[in-house]
């Protein structure tokens, strides 16, 4: 390959909200367009089976993802854009590789561990393997660079640790994937705890909310009496602040710490700013994503197309994977 490869995706779970727009989305903007990069962008529907879903909506959600990439700028002449499920190579890689890891090993990740704690009752063999799965979705086309969150870092190690047990002892050129970290990465939630994420109510803006919908949520988020001694390094302040950086600039950001530290600062303004701030980057998403909407057939389209050529690319990965490992 002349260019790296670069992989990434969203789990099929509905619209984005700011924290995929700034932690994954903004990534692959930069990324796809740079001619250094060949890159290819999914809605991870197999990723979101390996929980509780809800089959009536799978497709619609599958659906939203890829149009939310398309209105923020993914172009799909320059990337591939497509839903996971309609490859089904990831899945049959995901078998072989799967051979190379142990169970111990998978029990062992602290992602497997949270997420066993939150649903004892709901541990799958699906939720056991989702780190193979992954390390599939990136070793079928050989990616280089996957931007994702710092917290998908234990299941990249993974991918790494599988690429090097494949290529010694059958001989393949799997690259080991390294991470893409954007300015973003990690956005904090409106709640004051934890990342922005839709699993909790409450902290998070959705891409497609109004600037009346951005400033109730954000009217939302905890504060305190607004000086001290000392700016607060987490909690609802902390992550305010954080906010006006991401949005208004860290010069912003300075002016309200050197407020906190003398005269007070004015929760209200600065929320009615932060939220003119967000909804004047999110209004021509929105805008974008209207002609999408009203054009559901380009999007299926899209994604067909996307399929067709991420297919190619998998079809040699397999057959070439298949007769290492001794397959006729």
């Amino acid at each position: 390959m002349d260019k790296k490869r670069v992989f990434s995706g969203t789990r099929a779970t509905g619209r984005l909200h700011l924290g995929n727009y700034l932690g994954a989305v903004k990534g692959y903007l930069a990324l796809a367009g740079d001619p250094e990069y060949e890159t290819i962008f999914m809605v991870m529907d197999l990723h979101a089976i390996t929980t509780p879903f809800d089959k009536e909506k799978l497709a619609e959600n599958t659906r939203e993802v890829v149009t939310d990439y398309l209105a923020c700028g993914l172009d799909p002449k320059k990337s591939i854009i497509t839903a996971q499920s309609l490859v089904p190579e990831h899945a049959y890689l995901a078998h072989l590789l799967s051979t190379e890891i142990s169970v111990a090993r998978m029990q062992h990740l602290p992602t497997f561990k949270e997420k066993v704690a939150q649903r004892p009752g709901g541990v799958t063999m699906a939720l056991l393997n989702y780190p193979v799965l992954m390390a599939a979705d990136i070793l079928l086309y050989k990616a280089s660079l996957v931007p994702v969150g710092i917290d998908q870092e234990p299941h990249l190690e993974v991918a790494r640790e599988i690429a090097r047990k494949m290529n010694q002892k059958y001989g393949t050129d799997f690259p080991e994937p390294k991470r893409f970290a954007t300015k973003g990465e990690y956005v904090p939630s409106l709640t004051g705890e934890g990342k922005m994420s839709k699993s909790v109510e409450g902290s998070f803006i959705s891409l497609t909310d109004d600037l009346r919908m951005i400033k109730e949520k954000l009217s939302g988020a905890p504060t305190d009496l607004g000086k001290g001694d000392k700016v607060p390094e987490k909690g609802g302040v902390a992550n305010l602040l954080q906010f006006v950086e991401l949005f208004e600039g860290v010069e912003k950001r300075k002016r309200y710490e050197s407020e906190y530290l003398a005269s007070g600062i004015k929760y209200q303004v600065l929320k009615a700013e932060l939220a003119e701030a967000i909804y004047n980057e999110l209004k021509p998403i929105q805008e974008q994503r209207k002609i999408y909407e009203n054009d559901p057939s380009l999007v299926d389209r899209i994604i067909k197309e996307g399929a067709e050529k991420a297919s190619k690319i998998a079809k040699e990965t397999i057959k070439e994977v298949k007769g290492k490992m001794g397959f006729i």
